[in-house]
């Protein structure tokens, strides 16, 4: 049988071949390589937020536990500095049964010597335990939330969609930079001020962290580093981290105000609020505060090309599976265009010229207060000086018109008595 069926096998491709049939040679699949490609990221515009000042405790408010990150950071400049003594508190996100805008301003401190202590943020197993920011005596020392600590979960408002969870190490963080990714966060010193990532380029990955290694003063506590004391922080990120797909470092104010002053490279500005009434802080067992609705955030995108060299390779498949693509980052805003960086720059330019004016204002405005107050001053002292010389000539009237009154008194006395005697003796002589 095998012989005969390879003979007449043999003989009909034979004969197809010969009669011209076109016979298919299936070969094996070959895995398809994909190649990274660069990817432009641009930001999606951020959803509109609820902008609001709000009047920090006078001590360490107890934590709670959100089970999302807050967003990246916002743009929010301070303008000049009204007078020595205030501090620029606001400019982070705070907890008010969501994640809201605090708004950054100038105040005064509510008592002499209090001090501001900047919000707490940490990645804690799956959820971000958060300390709002408040005043205090200088004597205080800010504790962590030691481990074990039962912490109330937050109270959600009502309508709230749960955002993206933290990504990033566990441990002590601020918001990451404007235009960052949802979800990650930044690792840092205890008291960094959020502020320290406003300007800074935006992150794609998680990577990009204030480094502990600080040559200025600094503290312990409970082995966690705390840069109250500190002038500057360092922030480093791997080029896998960054959006631009470069490595970064940079030094940084560790000053809030000074931070946020520093020209941003994502323009992802922070709304005004609509009320300048402060509302208080968040508290589980505090009385519901009714919020403003939220605003639209004022944004420019600006594309950035990462290189493929940045980007995770992606793996080998066969043509018939699916192909993943973890690099895609969805894109709903176009490039800026030429004409909107002009506009942008004109804007930026007007922004600093309103920003002189002000600081201009505000050093005639001091001026002003200067001369008159040392007008009122000297116009107290002439005040006092007319007072005390009209009392001395007061007394020195009376002490004279008392010493005349005793002086013409005895030459009053003789000139009776000699009247007397006359009378006397003109009646004695009429006798005779």
């Amino acid at each position: 049988m095998s012989k005969y069926f390879l003979t007449t096998l043999s003989a009909g491709l034979t004969a197809a071949l010969l009669a011209g049939c076109a016979v298919e040679v299936v070969s094996p699949r070959q895995p398809r390589v994909y190649v990274a490609v660069p990817v432009a990221y641009v930001p999606a515009p951020p959803p509109p937020v609820v902008s609001v000042y709000i009047d920090p405790p006078f001590s360490q408010p107890p934590p709670i536990a959100v089970s999302w990150a807050p967003p990246p950071m916002l743009v929010d400049a301070p303008p000049p500095q009204p007078f020595d003594d205030s501090v620029w508190i606001g400019g982070y996100w705070s907890w008010h049964g969501d994640w809201v805008w605090a708004a950054g301003r100038w105040v005064a401190p509510p008592r002499r010597d209090f001090i501001w202590f900047q919000p707490y943020y940490e990645h804690r197993g799956p959820s971000v335990v958060y300390v709002s920011g408040f005043w205090s005596a200088p004597s205080v020392v800010f504790v962590p939330p030691p481990v074990g600590l039962i912490i109330s979960v937050a109270i959600v408002a009502p309508g709230v969609v749960i955002g993206a969870a933290p990504i990033g190490p566990q441990g002590i963080f601020i918001p990451a930079p404007p235009g960052s990714r949802l979800g990650i966060i930044v690792p840092a010193p205890l008291g960094t001020a959020p502020a320290v990532t406003m300007s800074l380029p935006p992150v794609a990955n998680a990577g990009m962290h204030v480094q502990t290694t600080i040559n200025n003063n600094i503290s312990t506590i409970n082995h966690i580093t705390n840069t109250t004391n500190v002038t500057n922080v360092t922030v480093v990120a791997p080029a896998a981290a960054m959006v631009s797909g470069k490595a970064f470092q940079a030094a940084i104010p560790a000053k809030a105000q000074l931070a946020a002053a520093l020209p941003p490279v994502s323009q992802v500005h922070a709304p005004s609020p609509t009320s300048t009434t402060p509302i208080p802080g968040f508290s589980n067992n505090g009385a519901k505060v009714a919020l403003p609705p939220p605003q639209a955030v004022r944004s420019t995108p600006r594309a950035v090309v990462a290189k493929s060299a940045s980007l995770p390779a992606a793996p080998s498949v066969s043509a018939a599976s699916p192909v993943p693509n973890t690099n895609t980052i969805s894109v709903n805003a176009a490039p800026a265009a030429t004409n909107e960086a002009a506009a942008e720059k004109a804007k930026l330019a007007a922004e600093q010229a309103r920003a002189k004016q002000l600081k201009d204002q505000a050093a005639q405005s001091a001026a002003q207060k200067q001369v008159a107050l040392a007008k009122a001053q000297r116009d107290k002292r002439a005040a006092a000086v007319k007072a005390q010389r009209d009392k001395q000539a007061a007394v020195a009237k009376a002490q004279r018109d008392k010493q005349a009154a005793a002086e013409k008194a005895p030459r009053n006395g003789r000139a009776e008595t000699d009247a007397d005697r006359a009378a006397r003796l003109k009646r004695e002589k009429e006798a005779r």
